[in-house]
């Protein structure tokens, strides 16, 4: 009897390759692979629900696979296969779902988080911070992101990618200070996201301040669908998928209780 396993895993993306197979392999997917191989003692392959890219790390990547063995022990289980991979690398929960189910297919929407430390001073604990140095203002860039809710062609903020499906969806866009003022949160929530996608939104965040454009800019960007007028890539140390869901979008934005935080 064939069974569908669901893993949620963690990782830091600074060392890999990005969470995708490769034949170069250093891929999380390509560890992962390797290390259920040895503990089932099958030929294991994964289905990721979305990729992403070198240097983007993950709290909640959700991956699934099938097997006939029967996994009763779920804490053993694993103990066992964290044993197997690297210490950057983490699964913290495994269950069995029907063949419905498929990883990507069924996922309903992604949660992006991208953190800056705007500050004139580097933290040392900061590992997965962009520093800028210069002021930025977190209600401008909150208005700028606002134009991007809805449904839109992202074409601008795509890099080079043989998929030309450029429709996206995005629930929530925003960004907001931490209580110290010292860092700016950027979350974005949609449907599907394209290639750089968040990274050159952030980017372009940061052209709009650098040249103290209007947020309104954003919307002219947008609409020119001309990926030359965005900002450049921003690093993607900085970026986290946070959740992939697979119920109601707005009920998780419900209860993210920093949506709709005063901004500083």
């Amino acid at each position: 009897m064939t069974r569908r396993y669901v893993l949620k895993i963690q990782y830091l993306g600074k060392n890999y390759r990005g969470s995708q197979k490769q034949p170069c392999g250093n891929t999380i997917q390509n560890l992962l692979e390797e290390a259920l191989c040895t503990l089932i003692k099958d030929n294991i392959s994964t289905i990721f629900s979305g990729r992403t890219d070198a240097g983007v790390s993950a709290r909640c990547q959700v991956a699934h696979f099938d097997c006939e063995v029967e996994i009763t022990n779920k804490i053993k289980f694993l103990t066992s296969l964290n044993a197997l991979l690297p210490k950057d690398i983490r699964v913290y929960d495994i269950f069995q779902k029907d063949s419905t189910f498929h990883a990507q297919k069924s996922a309903k929407f992604r949660h992006y988080k991208y953190v800056i430390r705007n500050d004139f001073v580097e933290c040392v604990f900061d590992n997965n911070a962009l520093f800028y140095r210069y002021p930025l203002n977190c209600k401008r860039m909150d208005t700028a992101l606002s134009y991007l809710r809805g449904t839109h062609d992202f074409s601008a903020f795509k890099s080079k990618s043989q998929n030309p499906a450029c429709i996206c969806e995005i629930y929530l866009a925003q960004a907001r200070s931490s209580e110290d003022g010292k860092y700016i949160i950027i979350d974005i929530i949609g449907n599907r996201f394209l290639y750089n996608m968040v990274r050159t939104i952030v980017g372009t965040l940061l052209m709009i301040e650098k040249n103290n454009l209007e947020p309104l800019a954003m919307l002219d960007i947008l609409k020119s669908k001309d990926r030359s007028k965005a900002g450049a890539t921003a690093d993607a140390c900085a970026l986290v998928l946070m959740h992939t869901g697979y119920s109601d979008c707005f009920e998780y934005i419900k209860s993210c209780k920093y949506i709709g935080k005063v901004h500083k």
